[in-house]
């Protein structure tokens, strides 16, 4: 994690993008270590909600668009899992996007958003808003 923050925004920017696809990566520590070293928090929480929503966006992309095939391929996931994820998205609706940064359900709600072809436009606005929140915790908890 601190080689990437040797890099700063950029290494944030890739830390928040890694973060919000099927990956395991933690880019709260990435943005704590560069707040830590004095470097401009709005900036810092742009750059993090950026990356992190342009992750998201691929996961988007790889239901609506990517099929089964790599799904199954290239995430490893199992037909149960994507059942479960689109049966979840579907009982508590699209404002679950609202907590597509909370970690094992979150990416798998933004994959059924694709799988489901929820409104681009809505998907952002409330995947952009949770995750921009995340940060904004985190930011506060640095303080």
């Amino acid at each position: 994690m601190e080689i990437l923050a040797e890099y700063s925004y950029f290494g944030l920017f890739l830390a928040s993008f890694l973060a919000a696809t099927l990956l395991p990566f933690s880019s709260e520590v990435v943005l704590g270590l560069l707040l830590n070293q004095g470097f401009n928090p709005y900036a810092m929480l742009l750059t993090a909600t950026s990356g992190n929503v342009l992750g998201a966006v691929v996961n988007y992309g790889l239901g609506a668009f990517g099929g089964r095939l790599i799904l199954h391929k290239w995430w490893r996931m199992t037909d149960p899992e994507i059942l479960k994820a689109t049966i979840r998205f579907q009982k508590f609706g699209v404002f679950s996007l609202l907590f597509s940064w909370v970690p094992v359900i979150g990416d798998p709600l933004t994959v059924a958003a694709g799988v489901l072809k929820v409104n681009f436009m809505v998907f952002l606005l409330l995947v952009g808003t949770g995750k921009f929140l995340r940060y904004l915790l985190v930011y506060f908890a640095v303080l």
